[in-house]
Order: C-alpha cells, then structure tokens, then sequence
C-alpha cells in the first residue's frame, strides 16, 4: 500500500491547500480503487476539505475561529492555563480538537472523489511559521 510524507511550511495562522500533491500521490500510486487516508501529525493544526473557488470561504473560516477560541491573552481565556509556548498555543490546541487531523478520500478511477469546488487543507492554527507534516496512505 502505497504512503508519503510531505512537508508543508506555513506562514502563520490560515488554510494551506494541498489538493494538487494529493492528487499527484494517487495518480502515481497507479491504484484504481482505494481510500486515501490523509493525516497530519501535529497537535496545533488540523486538516479540512473545504471550498477551493472563493478565498473569501478561507478568511471567513479563520475569523470564525479566532473569534470562537481566541487567544489566551484575551480576558475571556483567563482560564487557560497551558501558555508556556505563547498565547495562542493552547488555543491553536482547541481548535485542532474542533476538527479533525485525519480524513478518508474515496478513490476511483485513479481520481480522489472529491467535489467540483473541494480543495483539501492544512488548518495552521499558530501565529509563526510551521513545518508540518501530512502522510499520505492509499489503502484498498
């Protein structure tokens, strides 16, 4: 069964598309058939498939989650008591439990079975620039 690591490097908090590595994986793979597991291996991001056509859907995703877990230095976060790596550590941490680090893609064709305006992204949810890594597994 075919799987990858890509290396995804990031700017700070927003949606990195990877739709395109993604793709390249299982059309290499040379698998009609399959599952395309896709998950990354960090704690402070997360992964979503996600509109791709409007980047307004990506900044309207971002303020939505900084406005729901902001960071620990706003007064409302008193509570949070892991900020040894920075104000928006535990909450990068939430948010990562809000969604997901692992996906399921159908495969068939050759082709992820994605829909027209589906894109698949890591979710950055740290202020600084990140490394991140993703596997990728291609599963019958």
């Amino acid at each position: 069964m075919p799987q990858k690591t890509i290396e995804l490097s990031t700017r700070g908090q927003g949606l990195y598309e990877f739709t395109d590595e993604a793709a390249a994986f299982v059309r290499n793979a040379g698998m009609e058939q399959g599952l395309l597991t896709v998950f990354v291996r960090h704690t402070s991001c997360s992964l979503i498939i996600q509109e791709n056509a409007d980047p307004d859907v990506q900044r309207d995703l971002k303020t939505f989650f900084s406005r729901l877990v902001p960071p620990s230095s706003d007064p409302t976060m008193r509570w949070v008591v892991h900020t040894m790596e920075g104000p928006d550590d535990m909450p990068a941490h939430i948010k990562a439990a809000l969604t997901q680090v692992s996906i399921g893609i159908p495969v068939s064709a050759g082709r992820m079975m994605l829909g027209t305006w589906q894109g698949i992204y890591l979710f950055e949810h740290r202020d600084r620039p990140h490394r991140r890594d993703v596997v990728l597994h291609l599963s019958v």
